[in-house]
């Protein structure tokens, strides 16, 4: 338990260059909070001691903005950074070594019954604002955009962003380690506006021929 604890603390200060102390650490991160409360919760829960571990969640909730429902299964060393919003399914899995901003939802689509909820990968990281919705699986090593939604299974290796997630392959390069630089990702929607720019230039060029070729030839002048 105590290596899993420190696992759980010595992971802040890989992933939050902010992060000064130990002391600061385990007594103001409510991410970290969040997750040693659903530890307890989860302990219960498997008990079938149902009424304690949704109290324990309920508490936890109150005082750090996340939720994570007690039934969820959690990998080691999972990170939520500025978790205030999330929330985390009951019937989530997820992996080791992954990363979670603030605002992600973990949820389902409906009232259906069993699996509902997101599978996560190992060493996936979720950004700002995206949710990821449904009984689907988000392979490792992978990426969700901010703001993303994300609704059918992405394979390993992988970046997701846009409304609906599209999947963008990274040049077929594996992603080791969960990667803070999200901002950078590739905008599917950025690309077709752009694309869209070009279209209509290429066509406002092709009209200003056309309207110089017809004064040409009302001038009597050769084409």
């Amino acid at each position: 338990m105590w290596k899993l604890l420190k696992e759980d603390i010595d992971v802040v200060f890989e992933q939050d260059p902010a992060a000064r102390s130990y002391l600061e650490v385990v007594l103001t991160y409510s991410g970290l909070h969040a997750i040693w409360g659903h530890r307890l919760a989860h302990f219960f829960f498997k008990k079938k001691l149902f009424f304690i571990a949704r109290a324990i969640s309920q508490i936890s909730r109150f005082f750090t903005g996340i939720e994570i429902h007690p039934g969820a299964v959690i990998g080691r060393r999972l990170f939520i950074d500025h978790g205030m919003g999330v929330v985390i399914g009951e019937t989530c899995e997820i992996g080791d070594d992954v990363t979670l901003y603030q605002g992600v939802t973990l949820g389902g689509t409906g009232k259906e019954r069993g699996k509902r909820h997101p599978t996560l990968g190992d060493h996936v990281l979720v950004a700002t604002g995206a949710k990821v919705l449904g009984s689907i699986t988000v392979g490792e090593n992978s990426k969700v955009g901010a703001g993303s939604v994300v609704l059918k299974d992405v394979p390993p290796n992988s970046t997701v962003v846009g409304i609906p997630g599209k999947v963008v392959i990274q040049d077929g390069v594996k992603v080791r380690k969960p990667d803070l630089n999200h901002q950078n990702m590739p905008d599917p929607v950025m690309d077709k506006c752009e694309g869209m720019e070009m279209k209509i230039a290429a066509l406002q060029r092709e009209l200003d021929q056309l309207k110089q070729a017809e004064e040409r030839q009302k001038e009597g002048k050769p084409l």
